[in-house]
């Protein structure tokens, strides 16, 4: 038996309907879905942290809830694209669904801040600024778009890799990189003078294959798990963006909820400390592993980092010059509290992250 079979069992779990089927409705009367039924969807990559806390929430609510609640834990992109996931979630097809910043950045534009590089320092800054103004300033912005914002899930900080040795900036001149529909990924890949490359991520690995990109971006984790480092073995700890999605929850369904159930909903899913940890130690381990997997893990030295800097300086100020008013004003909120957070201490070792993992042998 699989991982979510067991994570399930016991549960009056419906059948796992196609997509077409549940979003587009099935059997003639379009309502495939059981008044009680709770959709859950995500794209979860299999093997991974951020799926294990949804198996954890499914575990959660089989023993709290009982025979009382009913779940359909479409977690591996069963229902589609994200595209497809927040189609469903404001038309009430879906409950409850987990979306990447970058996505929600599509109906609430300030988000686009999140993919900004080298916004934050280090995973403490992260912390701070997500806790004293991101997450009541989001959950008030997304209310106003019919959703609840449940939960941030963290993804953790993007770093490069590539077929070949990459150390400094300069090195990624003319590299075909693959880049997100982030426009922060994309305004980065071209301060860095690298030929940009935009793919959607199941076309990642078989793009590296045949050789239509060289580099590209992602978090350690996904960068491991998901086939990218078995074709692109060198990663430089570049940390320059700090990758969030967020849980949500259709607003009109939400709210129509008893309390209890929503306490029962809002309690399974793991607090945010115990999110995060969860992710930075897999973060951490597959580092640890790196070697044993084949990885060549580069730390930029001050120089280096210097460059990388530059750049994500480049493209941040060509990133504000495209934001509209109200994301102005929460860009110099950010910096407001980064420098609140500076006074009290700020980052531990000079505001590197790569310098929170356990040494390595650079490449």
């Amino acid at each position: 038996m699989n991982p979510l079979a067991k994570a399930t069992r016991g549960l009056r779990v419906a059948c796992l309907v196609s997509a077409v089927a549940l979003l587009g409705g099935c059997g003639g009367n379009g309502d495939t879905v059981a008044v009680d039924a709770i959709v859950v969807a995500g794209t979860a990559a299999p093997r991974t942290a951020g799926e294990a806390q949804w198996l954890s929430f499914a575990r959660h609510v089989e023993e709290a809830g009982g025979a009382d609640v009913t779940l359909r834990m479409l977690i591996h992109g069963q229902l589609g694209s994200e595209e497809q996931l927040l189609s469903g979630l404001r038309r009430g097809r879906v409950q409850i669904a987990n979306l990447s910043a970058l996505m929600l950045s599509s109906v609430v534009p300030e988000m686009v801040l999140l993919q900004a590089p080298y916004l934050f320092g280090c995973e403490a800054e992260a912390d701070h600024v997500f806790d004293e103004l991101l997450t009541p300033y989001f959950r008030d912005r997304l209310a106003e778009e019919n959703l609840v914002l449940m939960e941030w899930l963290e993804i953790g900080f993007h770093h490069v890799y590539a077929k070949r040795p990459v150390r400094s900036a300069q090195d990624m001149a003319g590299m075909r990189y693959r880049v997100s529909s982030s426009i922060g990924s994309q305004l980065f890949a071209r301060a860095l003078g690298a030929d940009v490359i935009p793919l959607g991520f199941a076309d990642i690995v078989p793009s590296l294959q045949t050789g239509l990109i060289e580099t590209g971006e992602n978090s350690t984790s996904l960068y491991v798990r998901t086939g990218i480092a078995g074709e692109a073995p060198y990663f430089t700890l570049t940390a320059h963006a700090f990758g969030a999605s967020a849980v949500l929850a259709a607003r009109g369904w939400w709210e129509g909820l008893a309390p209890a159930r929503r306490a029962l909903l809002e309690d399974a899913f793991p607090a945010i400390q115990d999110s995060r940890q969860a992710i930075r130690a897999e973060s951490r381990g597959d580092l640890a592993d790196a070697a044993a997997r084949g990885i060549r893990v580069h730390r930029p030295d001050a120089p280096e980092r210097a460059s990388w800097e530059a750049a994500g300086r480049q493209a941040n100020a060509a990133l504000l010059s495209r934001l509209d008013a109200r994301s102005r004003a929460l860009h110099e909120q950010i910096m407001v509290t980064k420098d609140r957070f500076a006074a009290a201490g700020g980052c531990p070792d000079s505001a590197d992250i790569a310098a929170l993992i356990p040494p390595l042998e650079s490449a």
